[in-house]
């Protein structure tokens, strides 16, 4: 099994879609880019925290391809809009991949780039290196707490 680490907006509407593509085993929310490796909702919704909205997904590199999940991830969100995706406004909510090894971050330079030659160089989403990632505990608890 291999694992992605995506960003594209609120976690919840990614992590349905992910849930049903063919070949993710597992999907989970998080966080990751931020500046500690651990955070909450609340924190992460102050904008302090430098976190991302995460899809953490687990996939069988038998049945789909690092380079199948990433052009579906730019299917299913706008990488042209700076830290916002429909409603959501934040830096929580920015277009980002987070690579584990080279070889992912071969694939996402390849695929960004030719996906932002499409997009008549529009494209914000940023690609950096894995980093405090942290799995989204009691997040639904924590954003009705919060709304």
């Amino acid at each position: 099994m291999e694992i992605a680490v995506l960003a594209c907006g609120c976690f919840w509407g990614p992590e349905i879609k992910f849930s049903k593509f063919k070949g993710i085993t597992k999907t989970e929310v998080g966080y990751c880019g931020g500046n500690s490796n651990s955070t909450t909702y609340k924190e992460v919704c102050s904008g302090s925290t430098n976190h991302a909205e995460v899809v953490k997904l687990e996939f069988d590199p038998k049945i789909t391809s690092y380079e199948k999940i990433l052009n579906f991830f730019f299917e299913i969100h706008d990488p042209t809009t700076l830290n916002s995706q429909g409603p959501d406004f934040g830096t929580q909510y920015r277009s980002e991949i987070f690579y584990f090894n080279d070889n992912q971050k071969n694939i996402a330079e390849k695929l960004l780039k030719k996906i932002n030659s499409k997009l008549s160089g529009k494209v914000v989403t940023k690609i950096s290196l894995i980093k405090n990632y942290c799995k989204a505990e009691n997040y639904h608890q924590q954003y009705l707490e919060k709304n």
